[in-house]
């Protein structure tokens, strides 16, 4: 099994599963500051250039969230038993890529991925209002829960614990980040959060195993 990644992407996503998993695989870097996600070889595993992209035998599997749900499911763990969890995991994972992670894509696109001419400052108050707008769901969702759905960590943890991280790169102050660089807690973080994000994050085979498999490419 191959897992084509990157630091900082959502490769983190299927890496951590991975490690959670306790599953060998080979991580092949592809360093997409060097342009190497649009090389004729990359193209040819995902003709989108975006990562990360699995290899399993002869299956050749794109987009973060199909790829925990299929590791999740091949090897029967951190996914419910019964229908109803797994509705509500596949539900909370959906969530987590469209509602909270689009606005934070758009700030950072218009901060800094888009040219200069191309970005459109006015959209980021906007963006930041839609995500906080969201993150207002989740919160009122998790009061009074250990985990996002049932008693037990699942995927959708895992996921939305990136997609919270990530976001303390742009700067949104209403959570805080932690999974690379120790638990800071910072002004406005809820008590639901803190207490969450602590529990996965120290997870021995997810933040311990990240903060070391996930050092920065050079340029």
């Amino acid at each position: 099994m191959k897992l084509y990644e990157f630091a900082f992407t959502r490769s983190i996503r299927a890496r951590w599963t991975l490690q959670e998993l306790g599953v060998d695989f080979e991580g092949v870097t592809v360093n997409m500051r060097a342009g190497e996600h649009r090389s004729s070889q990359f193209l040819a595993i995902n003709p989108a250039g975006k990562l990360p992209a699995l290899v399993d035998g002869d299956l050749v599997l794109t987009e973060s969230a199909a790829i925990v749900w299929y590791l999740a499911e091949k090897y029967r763990k951190f996914l419910p038993a019964d229908l109803a969890g797994r509705a509500e995991v596949n539900r909370w994972l959906l969530f987590t890529v469209t509602e909270l992670e689009q606005p934070l894509w758009r700030i950072a696109k218009n901060r800094n991925l888009y040219p200069e001419a191309q970005r459109l400052a006015a959209d980021i108050p906007l963006a930041s209002q839609d995500f906080r707008a969201m993150a207002d769901v989740a919160e009122k969702h998790m009061a009074g829960r250990k985990f996002v759905v049932g008693e037990e960590a699942t995927i959708a943890d895992f996921v939305l614990a990136y997609t919270l991280d990530y976001k303390g790169l742009l700067g949104l102050s209403i959570f805080m980040g932690c999974l690379k660089f120790g638990v800071n807690r910072l002004a406005g973080a809820g008590m639901w959060y803190w207490d969450w994000f602590c529990l996965i994050c120290s997870r021995s085979r997810s933040a311990s195993c990240l903060s070391t498999s996930y050092r920065p490419v050079a340029r």
